[in-house]
């Protein structure tokens, strides 16, 4: 599995995935689209601005989108890298959020794609990451715990865990 940036070449893949998640009505934490009005182009435009933090919608912070995908150039998943953290993200939300396509699920994409998610904010000299899920997320926090997050507590239904990345 590679976790990288989209392109104009994974748009097929990509937009299958989509369709996947919008079908099973599946929540795509990780991913941010809108269903109704969709544009593929646009929406790698606004992602280069959102990893500038240009144009980006008002509490948001610079971010970046990356998709994994399989040998085959199958499309897996989403993870959305949030550079750093305002409020509310400290709150829910934390640096990270992930989500794997329904068909995929169970086969240890999600721990993966958090593996190499981390190696990349590491890399954008995040120090510690901020990862959170829900109290209803089980499968969540066994990918959270096994790329080694701590608890540091629980609120409003929300897990949140740091991960050291020195």
């Amino acid at each position: 599995m590679i976790l990288r940036r989209p392109s104009q070449a994974d748009k097929e893949a990509i937009l299958d995935m989509m369709g996947e998640f919008e079908r099973e009505k599946s929540v795509h934490d990780g991913g941010f689209w809108n269903a109704d009005n969709f544009i593929y182009e646009e929406w790698l435009e606004e992602n280069l601005q959102s990893e500038a933090g240009l144009n980006i919608p008002e509490n948001w912070v610079p971010a970046i989108q990356l998709v994994s995908f399989n040998e085959s150039g199958h499309a897996l998943g989403f993870l959305h890298l949030r550079l750093r953290l305002n409020g509310r993200l400290l709150e829910k939300g934390g640096h990270i959020g992930y989500s794997i396509r329904p068909s995929e699920r169970g086969k240890g994409y999600a721990k993966e794609s958090l593996r190499q998610g981390l190696q990349v904010a590491k890399e954008k000299n995040i120090q510690r990451a901020l990862v959170t899920c829900s109290t209803e997320n089980p499968a969540s926090r066994a990918v959270i715990l096994a790329n080694g997050g701590q608890l540091e507590d629980i609120c409003n239904e929300t897990e949140r865990y740091w991960i050291d990345l020195e």
